[in-house]
């Protein structure tokens, strides 16, 4: 049965023709494409790239840049891109996010003219995929912290160190690497198969299963002065991309916890328990479908203001934060409730909702990294 979508508050009315239409486009993508094959990749802990290059031409990669073939949808648009992608999972979206806002992004807004020439095109066409190179093993929400490092050698610099945890690392053909130099954090793009680039996937993972998830190494890596993004300089240009990310995350969870609401609805008025009544019928399971609905309600409104903000540059980092932080909390709780509601068969793959939950364990943000962006 297609998905009718979640709007108990009449959220669409806000939403324009142009909105609607991009949504649709991202629904009917994630019902007929991503849904079908999902849940063999999950178990097969596979990214399904056959997809890369439909999702380009959708104008799914780099959404919200302009020029080099992207498709320039406002920052609402590109939210509902996330939000229906992560309803069918969340690799697939964080395939997208990587792409557009941790890769393309910066290159967009630091690279010179001949790197955005050379790799907006081909990003945006999924004829090449990029990560983020960012986190290392002792330093993940603290990036002040890190080790790597850049030397200058003449007219080249020489990499070192080690990043983990890095969404498409093991197939991409560009790594958006942030090392600390004498001059202050820098930039680089490294290609897949420069001498002292190397990496390694990470496996035996519970959640993201249907994503690449690895470690990048960097063994007196040399690579030219044309590799450094010119317009980056100190830890405020790679932060400026982690907004970007958090942003579509923020939206992205809202598309898990409509699944796993309306898994859990659809669930509880077709299962019947105590002389045949639906377990719908039962004030307790009542109550919990009416929490699930009331607070994916005011995340669909906290997200909605967010993009009308961040598409009249008036979004601040702590306010991406804030929308991060409390949509990942209630998503994750939605999925912990669902899962309650279909007993036993809740933690089968039948059902979307375990997978779901896993998925949104390691976004929800520490403490910590949230309160840095309160910190004047």
């Amino acid at each position: 049965m297609a998905f009718r979508g979640v709007d108990y508050f009449c959220v669409d009315s806000l939403l324009s023709e142009e909105e609607l239409m991009v949504r649709q486009t991202a629904r009917r993508f994630a019902e007929e494409r991503v849904l079908p094959l999902i849940r063999d990749c999950y178990r097969d802990a596979r990214f399904p790239s056959e997809l890369i290059p439909e999702m380009g031409e959708l104008g799914f990669l780099g959404a919200n840049l302009h020029g080099y073939g992207c498709a320039g949808m406002s920052n609402v648009e590109y939210g509902l891109v996330m939000q229906e992608l992560e309803r069918a999972d969340s690799g697939v979206r964080s395939f997208v996010s990587v792409q557009g806002a941790l890769v393309m992004y910066p290159i967009h807004a630091f690279g010179s003219g001949e790197q955005k020439s050379r790799w907006l095109p081909r990003l945006q066409s999924g004829r090449a995929v990029g990560c983020f190179g960012l986190t290392e093993p002792d330093f993940g929400s603290n990036p002040a912290g890190m080790r790597s490092t850049a030397r200058r050698d003449g007219d080249a610099w020489v990499l070192n160190g080690e990043k983990t945890w890095i969404t498409n690392g093991g197939m991409a053909d560009v790594a958006m690497v942030w090392a600390r130099a004498e001059e202050g954090i820098l930039g680089f793009l490294v290609e897949r198969g420069t001498p002292g680039y190397s990496v390694s996937d990470i496996h035996g993972k519970w959640s993201m299963r249907a994503s690449v998830t690895s470690s990048l190494s960097f063994a007196d890596c040399r690579v030219s002065e044309s590799a450094r993004l010119p317009g980056a300089k100190g830890l405020k240009a790679p932060l400026s991309c982690l907004s970007q990310a958090r942003y579509g995350i923020g939206w992205g969870a809202v598309g898990a916890a409509m699944d796993c609401y309306e898994t859990a609805r659809q669930y509880s008025i077709a299962r019947k328990q105590f002389e045949g009544r639906p377990i719908a019928s039962h004030q307790l399971v009542q109550e919990k479908l009416a929490w699930m609905i009331t607070e994916i309600t005011k995340a669909q409104l906290l997200a909605l203001h967010a993009g009308r903000l961040k598409d009249q540059g008036k979004l601040e980092p702590a306010q991406v934060s804030m929308l991060k932080r409390n949509n990942v909390a209630m998503a994750l709780d939605c999925a912990r409730l669902s899962r309650d509601l279909l007993g036993a068969n809740g933690i089968t793959d039948e059902y979307p909702v375990m997978r779901h939950l896993c998925n949104l364990e390691p976004a929800l943000p520490a403490p910590k990294g949230f309160e840095c962006f309160f910190t004047p």
